[in-house]
């Protein structure tokens, strides 16, 4: 495999997105360059690195980008195939079914997030419902599909791509359970989450790069009084 001379990433410390991408790097050992990217002020850089969708997380690799979290964390497990493994090794089907939950997150729990927290009243409630009906989905299928095994976390010993996706929202689950005044991610209800969420939480590759829920918190309060007020005019 050819060398690579240089990786950065271009994220924002609020992006749950751009954690999963770092901490992903941390835990293959690639060495990299992190810039902070201002999304009100989005750098020429950045534009220019991804025209499609403007936005963070983008790797850049000895010059050429990938953008689009899943697409990056795929690219990462391809190209640094040393570190500890993101996908189940010599299973195909437990590796579909890692591609199938994480297609489910991103399609139906991260919509129902943001619905969480740019409305009010029973469409709040009803919002928060669903998110919670999609959680214990992820906790039934996750116990079929991945039967447990020795270790905290989806992927066993070692966080995988499931974990990585998953885990990197630890402070905004907090952050949702706040705006909707209603705990989400229940210890009882959702044993395998609740221990992959807080087990990830504490990695040390994780500590320094997931955002701080006592920073995130006001972060998204004052988005969602933008959004509720847009939402009236």
């Amino acid at each position: 495999m050819e060398e690579v001379k240089e990786v950065k990433l271009y994220g924002t410390w609020a992006s749950t997105y751009c954690a999963m991408v770092e901490i992903a790097l941390k835990i293959k050992g690639v060495p990299y360059e992190y810039v902070e990217e201002d999304l009100q002020n989005k750098s020429e850089v950045l534009l220019s690195l991804n025209p499609v969708h403007k936005k963070v997380p983008v790797l850049v690799v000895d010059g050429k980008p990938i953008a689009e979290s899943l697409v990056i964390l795929e690219y990462i497990e391809e190209k640094w195939k040393k570190g500890p493994p993101l996908f189940p090794e010599d299973d195909p089907y437990k590796r579909a079914m890692v591609r199938f939950w994480a297609d489910f997150f991103y399609q139906k729990m991260v919509p129902c997030s943001y619905a969480i927290m740019r409305t009010a009243g029973e469409e709040q409630e009803k919002a928060t419902e669903e998110f919670i009906e999609h959680l214990n989905t992820v906790e039934n299928g996750i116990k079929k599909d991945f039967p447990k095994s020795e270790g905290p976390f989806i992927n066993g010993d070692s966080p995988g791509l499931l974990d990585l996706i998953i885990g990197s929202s630890a402070s905004g689950y907090r952050v949702l359970a706040a705006i909707a005044g209603k705990e989400l991610l229940e210890e009882e209800r959702m044993p395998v989450l609740y221990t992959c969420v807080s087990s990830f939480a504490k990695l040390p590759v994780a500590e320094d790069v997931l955002p701080p829920y006592e920073k995130l918190l006001p972060r998204v309060l004052a988005w969602r009084e933008k959004a509720l007020a847009a939402a009236q005019s």
